[in-house]
This record gives structure tokens, C-alpha cells and sequence, in this order.
């Protein structure tokens, strides 16, 4: 931003207990993500910034997860959760490196956008100390209100301490702040203790600014943007403002979808163009579609690579590991793991495809199954191009089954096939005559109550 340095500290200390679960506030999934990564991933990067998450003792998950999104970040831990501003300074080793903005943001916060980040650190650069970020909220009850005097920030209000004026107001605090790197550690290092709680409010900082005769600014966004997450009920609402937005992304970029409110997608999902989603899909993290390509009704993918024109369902499910080439059919009640169908390929009708790859052109019949676990290792299968395999068969890996080659229906193949081979790995029938007539008439003969 103009040459400006940029430190951004996340907040990710909380222990979430509201959440009802062992699991780390900010590692709860939205969109396919966690609430973390969607703050990280919105918060600057490249030459000129910092990045800083604060987390919690014993959350060295919550610093991983960090470190996975953003390898540049620096974690630090804060030993006593004693207020906001008390978890900035734990971040203290950074703030003293001095960055020209320093932006303090919250990871259970997945829907605050990049451009808001931007726009928090502009009034910084036209000469204010602090900005902080509010919302006009539909029902404002128990948030703290942004009091705006002549255009300045001048406090920030909580509610119970607030007049009945004040509480008459809709603009609220969201918590994101930008501080002057000049004057931040000055400003926070000020911010006492003396509450009800004997904690450290990061909200104290527009009143020492104001003492300092310095100034405040508000910058607004959405209600939706900037909503917190306690609860599994407040996870849940701000899944649907991520659907929302990933389905809108979606139709503005092309994307046909039938009935888009059925459709569940994830953050990373990448479309190609004239790509058909039918309804009742869900797509999970790292999927990729490419140009032409037909999602069916009722399919379910994670992690998987669908080429141009391919098609997959309904009713199907492809695990990660899954690619598709151009052409490639994945059809109703077919399961796919770890493998490749290379263009042309067909799987059409009630099959497992695991740990294989499948060679161009080849077809799969109903009901075969890749028999890829022993009990202890997993095992490939090698398809090759043209080959076509039976219907109700079982390929029992480690196996190859050459180019061009056929395998007979209902064939348990447990040894490689060369090119353009026949292989059939069943029993033989046997038939004998009469033989249903005479098993029915002994059972009925059974069942028939003896004299006395």
C-alpha cells in the first residue's frame, strides 16, 4: 500500500468453550476451511509485511494450522488469557520490529475480506493513529457502540455502560483495529486493568489516543463480514453467508447451476468454464473443474481433478487422489480413491475404483471392484488403454491388466493380463435337471404337520 510495511497480528488465543468441543475455536470449518485460514488468507502478504498469530498454551495445532497457510507467519503464545490487548502484546517481539501499519485482527472471524483490510490501514496513512473497523447491526444489543463526535471516533461504548442515548446507536464495534506503527506500542502498553474482570480491553485504546490528542477514525463494513463465532449455531450461520458468496462467485464466473441452493462448495473450488453443477452436490476441499465438465446430481468430491468434458454421477463419489481426464465418465453408485482415469475412460454402474490407474478409452462394467486392501498394505491396479472389464468382476491387486485385454464377467482375476489377452476367472457352470422342482417339494414336504 503505497510503499507502507504491514505487521498483522491474529488473535487465536480463545479457548472457544462455548463451542462445546475439544477442538480449537478457530480450527472449526467454514466452507471447507478452517476460520483461521480464511483470516490468514485475507490478511496482506508479499514484500513489506508481517504476520503474527497469538495462540494459546497447548494450541500448537492452532500454530501449525497457521504455519500451513501462511509459512511466514510467527506464532506466539499467550500464557494468561488476560484481555485483547494483553494477547497483542504477547505479539510484543513483532510490534518492536516496526512496521509502518499494524492491522490486529480475530480468527474466528472467516468472513472479514482482504479489501477490508486495505481499506482499515488508508485513514493511517492520512494521519490517523487508530482506525477501527464497525458495523451498523440490526439489533445491536450487546455490542459495544462506536461514538462518533464531529467525525472522530471518540470512545467505544459497551453496552452497560452506555447512556440510553448511546445504546439508540446502531453502529457497533467489530474489534478489528489498525494502529500507526509510530504510536501503536505507546497507545497498547498505556491500556490498564482497571474492570470488573481486572483484564487488559484492547477497546480502551480510542480513549488513550484521544488523551494523547491524537486521532481515531471508523472505518464501516457489513454486519455479516465481521461476525464473530462462539457457538456451533453462529458456525452454522456463517456457513451460510460463505455458501452465499461461494455460489454467487461461482454463477458470475459461468457456472450453471440448477438449483444453487442445494449446492455446497468449498473455498478453493475452481471452476473452469461452461461447467454444469446439478443440484444436490457437495464439493469439498481441493477440486478442481475443468471446461465443459458435468457434475450430477447427489455426487459427493474431495480433493479430486475433473477434466474438460468430463462427466461424473449422479449419485456418485469421488475421493482424494481422484483424476479425470478429458472425456472420463464416473457414473451412478461409483466409488473412486487415489486413481487416475485417463480421457475416454468409463465407470459407469456400482463399482470401486482404488489405488488405480485407468488407461485411456477403457471401460468398466457394472459391480467391479478393485480389491486394493490385504488387511495390512494397499495395492495398485494397472488398467490399460482400450482394455474392458467384465461386469461383476473383482481385480485383485497388485495387478496389471494390459492394453486391449478383456475380462470375462464375474471373473475374480488375481494374476496380470497381457495386451489384447482374454482372461476369465470363474467356475464353471454345472446344471442339473429338475433339481429346483425337487428341493421346493422336499421343503414343503418338511413343513407339513406330522399325524399324531
Amino acid at each position: 500500500m503505497n510503499g507502507r510495511s504491514c505487521l498483522t497480528i491474529v488473535l487465536a488465543a480463545g479457548e472457544g468453550t462455548r463451542m462445546r468441543s475439544s477442538l480449537p475455536k478457530v480450527l472449526h470449518s467454514v466452507g471447507g476451511q478452517t476460520l483461521l485460514s480464511h483470516v490468514l488468507a485475507a490478511a496482506p502478504g508479499g514484500p513489506g509485511t508481517l504476520l503474527a498469530v497469538v495462540v494459546g498454551p497447548g494450541h500448537e495445532a492452532v500454530a501449525d494450522e497457521a504455519k500451513r497457510v501462511r509459512p511466514d507467519v510467527m506464532a506466539f503464545v499467550q500464557g494468561q488469557r488476560l484481555g485483547t490487548a494483553h494477547a497483542v502484546l504477547a505479539a510484543k517481539e513483532a510490534i518492536i520490529r516496526g512496521a509502518d501499519d499494524l492491522l490486529i485482527a480475530f480468527g474466528d472471524t472467516p468472513l472479514i475480506s482482504a479489501d477490508t483490510f486495505t481499506r482499515m490501514r488508508a485513514p493511517l496513512q492520512a494521519g490517523a493513529s487508530l482506525a477501527v473497523l464497525g458495523f451498523h447491526a440490526r439489533n445491536p444489543t450487546g455490542y459495544g457502540r462506536l461514538i462518533v463526535t464531529d467525525g472522530r471516533l471518540t470512545a467505544i461504548r459497551e453496552e452497560a455502560d452506555a447512556s440510553d442515548d448511546e445504546r439508540r446507536v446502531t453502529l457497533c464495534n467489530a474489534g478489528v483495529m489498525a494502529f500507526d506503527g509510530k504510536t501503536a506500542l505507546q497507545i497498547i502498553e498505556k491500556i490498564g486493568n482497571t474492570n470488573s474482570k481486572g483484564e487488559y480491553y484492547l477497546t480502551d485504546a480510542v480513549g488513550i489516543v484521544g488523551e494523547l490528542g491524537l486521532t481515531a477514525a471508523v472505518i464501516e463494513t457489513s454486519e455479516n463480514e465481521v461476525r464473530g463465532i462462539n457457538t456451533k449455531a453462529q458456525l452454522a450461520e456463517a456457513e451460510q453467508v460463505m455458501q452465499t458468496r461461494l455460489r454467487e462467485a461461482a454463477l458470475e464466473a459461468g457456472v450453471t447451476m440448477v438449483a444453487p441452493e442445494t449446492v455446497f462448495l468449498s473455498a478453493d473450488t475452481s471452476f473452469g468454464k461452461d461447467v454444469t453443477i446439478e443440484p444436490y452436490v457437495v464439493i469439498g476441499q481441493g477440486v478442481t473443474i475443468a471446461d465443459g465438465a458435468a457434475i450430477h446430481a447427489f455426487s459427493h468430491l474431495v480433493q479430486a481433478s475433473i477434466g474438460r468434458n468430463a462427466s461424473v454421477g449422479p449419485y456418485a463419489r469421488l475421493r482424494p487422489g481422484t483424476s479425470l481426464g478429458e472425456g472420463a465418465r464416473i457414473g451412478n453408485f461409483v466409488e473412486t480413491k487415489a486413481a487416475v482415469l485417463e480421457a475416454g475412460a468409463k465407470v459407469n454402474h456400482l463399482t470401486y475404483i482404488g489405488d488405480a490407474c485407468v488407461g485411456a478409452n477403457a471401460n468398466i462394467g457394472a459391480g467391479t471392484i478393485t480389491c486394493n486392501y490385504d488387511g495390512f498394505n494397499k495395492h495398485r491396479t494397472e488398467i490399460g488403454e482400450g482394455a474392458f472389464v467384465g461386469s461383476n468382476s473383482s481385480l485383485v491387486a497388485p495387478l496389471k491388466i494390459g492394453a486391449g485385454a478383456y475380462v470375462g464377467s464375474g471373473s475374480v482375476i488375481t494374476k496380470n493380463v497381457p495386451d489384447n489377452a482374454l482372461a476369465v476367472g470363474r467356475g464353471q457352470q454345472s446344471l442339473r435337471e429338475g433339481w429346483a422342482k425337487r428341493f421346493r417339494e422336499m421343503k414343503l414336504l418338511a413343513k407339513k404337520p406330522k399325524s399324531g
